[in-house]
């Protein structure tokens, strides 16, 4: 496996595929742009330029806070050419958070970008930042990428980077405190990626779509780290609006997902054509590939080669739905702290339920707690400044302390059982995992998210968000009495596979719909536990004193 920096295989593609188009990027006007390797390392070139003719100390940050894009990409590359560290920032922070990371990073500029709802972000960009607006930006006072290149000269030497150096700080996305820095280097990160030719085979003539956030490794890993490594066509997504037009647009080959959206992919399948019905159709060998064929094409993933799952634990029940339509959905597992670079099911070799065996040169284990520990060489340099939560973060032989709890089986295959911190203690004294009842709550076709709570009362409650049908159904106050049945039903039928102590009291219905944007999810779409249960806390002991089983939460 190689460690030559991901910035070194951009020189190489510059140079061997000038013309072939690497970048298609929606424009704000609708019209589709198609950049290719030579006009794209151009702009970068260019802004490398100007970066170092700002002369700021060698090594420095520089933070880059937007929405997915192709100048995304470029601006990253420009920030290694120039010799600094790139700070990615998710595009959905509160300015408290930005001026929080701003900080602790002592960013010296900041590149910004497209963003939704950038007046209530700008405050958190101190006014003495240097600051660089790029292509699709909303409207902002500072200088313009365009500007910039339009007329600096390119940088023409080919800036090599030590393996060994620094080449970004992720900051957690923060689902339970204060965000901190991860280090990783060039090294590690251009090994994790080129050592995934050792699952599956990736080339020039794959496409990728990107969407999730280029601010976390799991979209660094997959579509920025590989594109550089193996030369892939990157598409990039519009808004969420425009989602599927983006994904008929791609045709991606090879397309990861985080386990909410395949859930929002199944629903909206189950609202075209019935679960039951799909179900008959799917068991009758004679149509049964015409509608997989079907189904797959209207998702805009007919020409996907490898599926794969990630960033948080997906329910079982799904990925055997995938694959009853002809989709092998590999479902991984890592953290920003090894660049996602741990676990994962191999094509041809999938035991649904578990996040697969460790990857090559991947070490795990479980601690007497039941910890998941892990040693990869994606494992980062450090936190940021941090020393004492770095050295807190390993065992004393090397493992990282992933936080995870889980088991191994006999074939070294890792199975997540829940988080460690998210054990909750009833009143009665006994210990619940909140994630493995979820991921049963889950296989409802009504019900699209799910927490499930209670420390310190007498039995465990789950607050669920309904689909999206549902949801509308629910609006109508003469159908709530069937669709509470149906709920209460189900709440049994889950009682029935959980151990007693973990039996749930009641299902909650909330009517707000948890979002990024309200704070309820991360940026990758895992549950911001803590904000939940803080945002409905005064509710509990109203809920618990209604003593019923279904309750509504508007």
């Amino acid at each position: 496996m190689s460690t030559e920096p991901a910035l070194h295989y951009a020189y190489k593609w510059e140079k061997q595929r000038p013309n072939d188009i690497w970048f298609v990027q929606p424009m704000n006007d609708g019209q589709i742009r198609e950049i290719t390797f030579k006009a794209a390392m151009d702009e970068a070139r260019r802004m490398a330029a100007h970066l170092k003719s700002l002369n700021f100390p060698e090594k420095s940050n520089i933070a880059l806070f937007s929405k997915n894009s192709a100048w995304w990409i470029m601006a990253d590359l420009a920030i290694w050419m120039a010799g600094h560290v790139s700070v990615p920032l998710f595009p959905t922070l509160a300015a408290d958070t930005i001026k929080q990371i701003l900080d602790h990073s002592e960013s010296k500029l900041i590149f910004v970008g497209k963003l939704d709802g950038f007046e209530a972000m700008k405050p958190g960009i101190p006014d003495d930042l240097p600051a660089i607006s790029l292509p699709l930006s909303p409207q902002t006072p500072y200088q313009s990428w365009q500007q910039i290149v339009d007329k600096t000269e390119p940088l023409t030497e080919d800036v090599k980077r030590d393996p060994e150096e620094m080449a970004t700080i992720v900051y957690t996305s923060g689902s339970t405190g204060k965000p901190k820095g991860v280090m990783l280097g060039f090294g590690p990160m251009a090994h994790c990626v080129s050592a995934v030719q050792e699952l599956i085979t990736i080339d020039k003539n794959d496409r990728v779509l990107s969407y999730l956030p280029l601010a976390h490794v799991f979209e660094r890993f997959l579509v920025e780290t590989s594109t550089l490594i193996f030369g892939v066509k990157v598409y990039f997504a519009q808004s969420l609006d425009t989602f599927v037009n983006d994904l008929n647009r791609a045709r991606p080959t090879v397309f990861a997902s985080v386990p909410r959206l395949w859930l929002k992919f199944q629903l909206g399948v189950f609202q075209k054509m019935s679960p039951n019905v799909l179900r008959v159709l799917l068991r009758l060998p004679v149509i049964r590939g015409i509608i997989s064929k079907k189904v797959l094409g209207g998702l805009g993933l007919d020409q996907v080669r490898y599926a794969i799952s990630g960033s948080a634990p997906i329910p079982a029940e799904l990925i055997a739905w995938y694959r009853k339509l002809g989709l092998e959905l590999l479902e991984a597992y890592g953290m920003s702290e090894n660049f996602c670079y741990s676990h994962c099911n191999r094509p041809g070799d999938v035991k649904v339920g578990t996040v697969g065996a460790p990857q090559d040169n991947v070490q795990c284990r479980i601690s007497e707690q039941g910890e998941i520990l892990v040693k990869s060489p994606g494992s980062m340099m450090g936190y940021y400044k941090e020393p004492e939560l770095t050295k807190n973060a390993f065992t004393d032989d090397g493992f990282l302390k992933t936080g995870d709890r889980g088991k191994i089986d006999n074939r070294g295959r890792l199975r997540i059982t829940g988080r460690v911190k998210e054990l909750f203690k009833t009143s009665k004294g006994k210990y619940v995992a909140p994630a493995p009842i979820e991921n049963k709550i889950l296989r409802s076709n009504i019900i699209e998210m799910a927490c499930v709570s209670g420390s310190g009362q007498p039995a465990p409650y789950a607050m669920i968000v309904l689909s999206e049908s549902a949801r509308a159904e629910a609006k109508d106050s003469s159908k709530r009495n069937g669709l509470a049945q149906q709920l209460d039903s189900y709440r049994k039928e889950i009682n029935s596979q959980l151990d007693h102590h973990e039996h749930l009291k009641m299902m909650v219905v909330i009517a707000e719909e948890w979002t990024i944007e309200n704070g309820k999810l991360t940026p990758t779409m895992k549950l911001k536990r803590n904000a939940i249960e803080t945002a409905y806390e005064k509710n509990v002991d109203g809920w618990y004193k209604a003593n019923q089983a279904v309750v509504w939460q508007d």
